[in-house]
């Protein structure tokens, strides 16, 4: 695929797409070309049959992302109608992370801050280093978050730690994240990758269908009633019991091999 900046790569490896934010400089601060190229990269993976799981990592060792790359703020976001282009192109990427058909993981090692914990809480799993350091620091900037941003940290942490995290706008450390359900796993430095490999392997492996339909029914169970796509939960509900890999799975359960399941 082409992409208009080298600080976002993209690379797919065994049933596994790896989004890497290469922006270390900054600690992987966000630019405005970073965020169109997310969309670029995250259409591909999800249009990609042999994409199963994709993982999102920040370059560096220090952070996975520090939030938004505010040296830009003056040439691209110095007023209304350049701040509106400016979020058009990221709640894009955003929306994608969001709505992406695939299992997301977050592979966190550093500072996860601002609008890199919005990325990280768009993940569907998330697992970091020990030396991870979580926050908002919202308030002490004077400015506003999304409803969208927050209503995912809510569903994360509760609303008593989420108005904690946003009053206060202190950093949590990785025990503390991993202690109120901000994040899934924390492992040491040396183990990250290895760990997140074998989850992403091991999700990779089994029925896609399975996966995408296991996604979609927690995702509207998030929801309002109201806003519920029932037929689309009914839908992949009833794909899964129509399909190829289920026939599969079935003859290797009887035949005790692993299944080769495709997809179909």
């Amino acid at each position: 695929m082409q992409l208009d900046t080298d600080k976002v790569l993209a690379e797919k490896r065994d049933g596994i797409g790896w989004l890497t934010f290469n922006n270390p400089e900054r600690r992987n601060a966000m630019s405005l070309e970073m965020w169109r190229a997310v969309g670029v990269v995250l259409e591909d993976f999800e249009k990609d049959p042999d994409v199963r799981v994709v993982v999102m990592t920040g370059a560096g060792g220090k952070s996975f992302v520090s939030g938004a790359d505010i040296s830009q703020f003056e040439d691209q976001r110095k007023n209304a109608e350049q701040a509106e282009a400016y979020a058009k192109i990221s709640d894009g990427a955003k929306k994608k992370m969001a709505t992406l058909e695939k299992p997301l993981i977050a592979m966190i090692h550093g500072f996860c801050i601002g609008g890199g914990l919005g990325i990280a809480t768009s993940a569907d799993i998330r697992i970091a280093t020990e030396d991870s350091r979580f926050g908002i620091p919202a308030a002490k900037l004077g400015l506003a978050y999304a409803f969208d941003s927050l209503r995912k940290l809510v569903d994360l942490v509760g609303p008593a730690f989420a108005k904690e995290i946003m009053f206060t706008g202190r950093r949590l450390n990785a025990e503390e994240a991993l202690r109120i359900g901000l994040i899934n796993r924390v492992v040491p430095v040396d183990q990250l990758e290895t760990t997140v490999k074998e989850m992403a392997a091991e999700i990779a492996g089994n029925a896609p269908l399975t996966v995408r339909s296991a996604k979609i029914t927690i995702d509207e169970a998030l929801k309002d009633v109201s806003a519920r796509d029932m037929a689309l939960v009914e839908e992949s509900f009833k794909r899964c019991f129509d399909s190829q890999d289920y026939a599969e799975g079935r003859r290797a359960f009887m035949e005790k091999r692993t299944p080769a399941f495709t997809g179909a």
